[in-house]
């Protein structure tokens, strides 16, 4: 079979090798989970060369499930878990640091030293000033990791997202190069000018020269045999950060289109086409894509935990034994409990952008236990995601009719219909769930003529409508939010309450 897409998805979790055939059907899929490293401070790493052997053994193990002929692969695509960062010597190659985990908050106190630059952070980025991003990360490795600061005063340095460290090993050429989406993720790039930028660059600390080119989506980044795994070298011509190739798989094209993704953590993306539009509400603005020469712009707010509120649920404190545990105990949970969870475990994201909040359980009453408890908590997912699009449709002017969803969690039934109640919109749950892989591929069809980007792989979906009285649901989301702000106070200990003057709710 001629004209087939491997699409590479490296999430936080692990790394997925995905081929599609040449009208976008999916074909076969592999996976290699990758270790969490998480230390007594909570700083969150990955080994950048285990990412590397992974994304060579799931291409293999794809393409060989698959049936494809090597000479019938026409591209590979690759989408990437964004703001995490990574440094290398580019004389050895090697890594210099391990990959520093977007939900990282190892740099909250240098961001707190760069406090008064953040209006100008913000106006340049469309991001606020957090250690969320790329850019503290970097500014970290370069004050505390002797080697990256040698390398640095050397100019042997490279750093970069995940995108750019597998480009570099992958490709033939060994190329140095990122996307428009990924770009707009570090607080480097200036999304105006669409080049990074050198007053940003000084702010932190990080070398002009250490960074990336910056493409289109669709350029063709390189061209790669994959390990010597092929014949001939490929393509790889599409990439985008794992967010943004999910928008891409939706088929959000049109401004006012939404869609979440439900991963480790969320992002809720509308696209805005060439509008750039500031929100005054805690969305950030990024880049969706760059696409057949021409940027298009989207609002967003991420979560730092939604599915991992699942695993924490099953690893950490016990109560679920597999993830479609979680489904069955919420259908059993009183109906009148009344408990929230908060997962802060590392600060609040969008909209709140608070990294002092703290986990919290509250409303406990003698009669809550094992099952409202999980109730809680897959709440509090379809409650994050509520938060992103009640922000999202007042900073957007946008009206929203339909809200698409994808990643592992839209399998469980209850918490979609919970989404839907909560957010009062339709859901649309695709058939496919690789929709980042799809995305990825979906650029790399366009790019290697193989198929124009918005008819490859079209998904079927499933809805599901909101069902919930208005009163019921906003005694619930009111609930909610006194939730919240208890975490915020929690979190603030002796420092006094946070303000209530700005919840526009």
């Amino acid at each position: 079979m001629k004209g087939c897409i491997l699409a590479i998805d490296q999430s936080t979790q692990g790394t997925k090798g995905v081929v599609f055939g040449p009208d976008g059907a999916l074909l076969a899929r592999a996976d290699r989970p990758h270790a969490q490293k998480i230390d007594a401070n909570g700083w969150v790493e990955h080994d950048p060369e285990e990412i590397l052997r992974n994304t060579l053994a799931v291409a293999r193990d794809a393409l060989e499930k698959a049936g494809v002929d090597r000479d019938g692969l026409a591209a590979v695509g690759l989408s990437n878990q964004r703001e995490t960062v990574l440094a290398w010597d580019k004389i050895t190659g090697k890594p210099l640091y391990n990959a520093i985990v977007w939900q990282c908050g190892r740099a909250k106190d240098l961001c707190e030293e760069l406090s008064g630059a953040a209006a100008m952070v913000q106006d340049k980025t469309g991001l606020p000033l957090s250690p969320y991003f790329s850019a503290p990360k970097l500014a970290w490795m370069l004050r505390f990791v002797p080697a990256v600061r040698a390398a640095a005063d050397a100019g042997t340095l490279c750093c970069g997202t995940v995108d750019s460290w597998l480009l570099w090993n992958l490709t033939k050429e060994q190329v140095l190069r990122t996307d428009y989406s990924n770009a707009s993720r570090t607080g480097l790039f200036n999304i105006h000018t669409l080049c990074w930028d050198e007053e940003l660059c000084a702010l932190y600390g990080v070398p002009r020269a250490a960074l990336a080119e910056v493409c289109m989506s669709d350029s063709v980044f390189g061209t790669t045999d994959l390990g010597g795994l092929l014949d001939r070298p490929v393509p790889v011509c599409g990439v985008l950060g794992d967010s943004h190739a999910a928008l891409l798989g939706q088929g959000c094209f049109a401004p006012g289109s939404v869609k979440a993704t439900y991963g480790t953590g969320s992002s809720v993306m509308m696209q805005t086409g060439d509008a750039c539009t500031r929100s005054p509400g805690g969305l950030v603005t990024s880049l969706a894509w760059g696409l057949s020469g021409k940027v298009a712009y989207v609002l967003e707010g991420n979560l730092n935990y939604t599915g991992a509120v699942i695993s924490w649920l099953k690893k950490d404190v016990g109560l679920l034994e597999t993830d479609a545990e979680s489904e069955q105990l919420a259908r059993q949970a009183k109906p009148g409990d009344r408990t929230y969870f908060v997962p802060a475990f590392t600060g609040l994201g969008a909209p709140y952008w608070d990294s002092e909040a703290t986990g919290l359980l509250t409303g406990v009453t003698r009669t809550t236990g094992r099952a409202e408890i999980v109730r809680a908590c897959l709440d509090s997912i379809a409650y994050q995601i509520t938060d992103l699009l009640r922000r999202m449709q007042a900073d957007a002017g946008l009206p929203l009719t339909e809200l698409r969803v994808d990643g592992g969690p839209t399998a469980n039934r209850y918490l979609m219909q919970r989404q839907s109640d909560l957010a009062d919109l339709p859901l649309a749950v695709p058939a496919v769930q690789e929709l980042s892989a799809l995305g990825a591929a979906r650029a790399a069809a366009q790019a290697a003529g193989v198929c124009p980007c918005g008819e490859f792989g079209r998904p079927a979906y499933t809805y599901y409508r909101p069902a919930m009285e208005p009163a019921t649901r906003q005694k619930l989301y009111d609930g909610w939010l006194d939730a919240v702000h208890r975490a915020q106070y929690h979190g603030r200990g002796k420092q006094g309450p946070v303000s209530t003057k700005d919840r526009i709710y």
